[in-house]
């Protein structure tokens, strides 16, 4: 099924993120929790990519399984920053052949001394070369905050709008703590003609050394009420998670209130983080 089908219907819908393993000997262990996770029955399921296609095809079984074993929707992510004209048109092949109809065209994180291929410079230019590769629902990334490369805001919401032109069909925000800043994103992308379904990041904070990764890598604000979370819980795993969990879940329920349906959850490969989300919603989204 294709998940701008799933977004048009307008009611509350839970989904949940997995990551391939960087190596084989991991991968039974993530296949294992992605497929505990898809017994949650979410509304789809998103597999990353990583960074020159190192996971390619780790991601498309991993993306086929949920489809044919769990009968859940899979989102294969696709980043290009690293990758040649080639390489991507293979991978599209390879999830042709695998029936997987969605895919989240994302630039990707320039690496660290690595190689950066030639052929794409931005999201849009492969959003534009999936669309040739035939009928596939495309979605994704959008930044409340602003992408921490870009100048400012405005800019950042024309590179939004570059990737709307060229064919996605939905847009998934990267992760925020703070609802207000989605809710005034919201009204300058509608402002600006941008009417696709915009679907809600939302990360559970289990431990205090996540979110120093977090916030380094993308300039996201922490509030004061977040901010007073980590000193009081830091220290305690336990209540870390179980506090993480908590603001994870109020964030959600306040984002469905003011009519934000598409919520996606970036669960880490943690089935019992989604399974406790997803059972505090248990009478908000089934």
């Amino acid at each position: 099924m294709k998940i701008k089908d799933i977004l048009d219907k307008r009611t509350p819908t839970l989904s949940f993120e997995v990551f391939p393993p960087k190596t084989e000997d991991k991968y039974e262990s993530v296949m294992n929790a992605a497929m505990e996770i898809a017994r949650l029955e979410p509304a789809f399921m998103s597999v990353t990519y990583g960074a020159g296609g190192g996971t390619s095809q780790y991601t498309a079984d991993i993306a086929a399984a949920l489809k044919d074993q769990a009968g859940v929707t899979p989102l294969a992510h696709l980043t290009c920053v690293s990758s040649t004209k080639e390489k991507v048109r293979q991978v599209l092949s390879q999830l042709k052949e695998k029936n997987i109809e969605n895919v989240l065209a994302l630039r990707g994180d320039i690496p660290e001394g690595g190689p950066v291929a030639k052929d794409f410079r931005y999201a849009s230019e492969l959003i534009d070369e999936i669309k040739k590769a035939g009928d596939f629902c495309i979605g994704a990334a959008c930044y409340p905050e602003g992408h921490v490369e870009s100048a400012n805001k405005t800019i950042d919401i024309e590179y939004l709008k570059e990737k709307i032109d060229a064919g996605c069909d939905f847009v998934t925000t990267q992760m925020f703590f703070d609802n207000n800043i989605l809710y005034n994103y919201l009204y300058r992308i509608r402002e600006r003609g941008i009417t696709v379904p915009v679907v809600a990041g939302i990360m559970p904070v289990t431990n205090i050394g996540q979110i120093k990764r977090i916030c380094q890598m993308s300039g996201t604000a922490l509030p004061v009420r977040f901010k007073a979370l980590l000193d009081r819980f830091g220290d305690n795993p336990g209540a870390m998670k179980q506090a993480g969990i908590a603001y994870a879940t109020e964030q959600i329920i306040d984002l469905i209130a003011n009519g934000v349906n598409g919520i996606h959850v970036y669960s880490m490969n943690k089935p019992d983080i989604a399974g406790k989300i997803k059972e505090n919603l248990s009478e908000i989204i089934n």
